[in-house]
């Protein structure tokens, strides 16, 4: 059985993955994108929102994995890691990417939730880390890029928050 301050600690990690507090949530920046601004990469910038989406997808899918996966294989980095295609083929794509970011947030809520899962023994099958470093790492690379396409959207006119 968890302790009070086991269950404190993972609460807060489930609200930082959730996002929103300080940072802005998912749903706010993701489920109102204008079509025809999904695959736009402004002047300046180096993605469009497609790539931005898909790259935290990605990234959090392999952290899960690693968190999770005894058999993990590594990533090519940074090829594995973002689309080429800067607009994806269709709206059903752009909502299938944000469905699957969504999952996988979940899923790492529910792992970390579980009071069953030691955030703090090394990962096996890493070099040091743990699930409270991996879990820190997703919550803080989905925050990041969250806040880039929240840019871009500024970039081009679609941002009303």
């Amino acid at each position: 059985m968890a302790n009070a301050e086991d269950r404190a600690l993972r609460e807060q990690l489930v609200a930082f993955l959730r996002g929103g507090q300080a940072h802005a949530e998912l749903k706010t920046v993701l489920d109102d994108f204008p079509v025809k601004l999904r695959g736009v990469v402004p002047r300046g910038a180096e993605q469009s929102a497609w790539q931005e989406l898909e790259h935290i997808r990605i990234a959090l899918d392999d952290l899960l994995d690693f968190s999770t996966n005894s058999h993990y294989v590594a990533m090519k980095w940074p090829d594995d890691y973002w689309p080429k295609e800067a607009a994806p083929a269709d709206s059903e794509a752009w909502d299938a990417s944000v469905r699957a970011l969504k999952k996988g947030l979940a899923d790492f809520e529910k792992l970390v939730g579980d009071p069953e899962s030691n955030l703090y023994a090394t990962i096996p099958w890493g070099d040091g880390q743990t699930l409270l470093r991996e879990v820190l790492v997703a919550g803080q690379h989905t925050s990041y890029h969250l806040g880039q396409i929240v840019l871009l959207r500024r970039i081009l006119g679609a941002w009303k928050v």
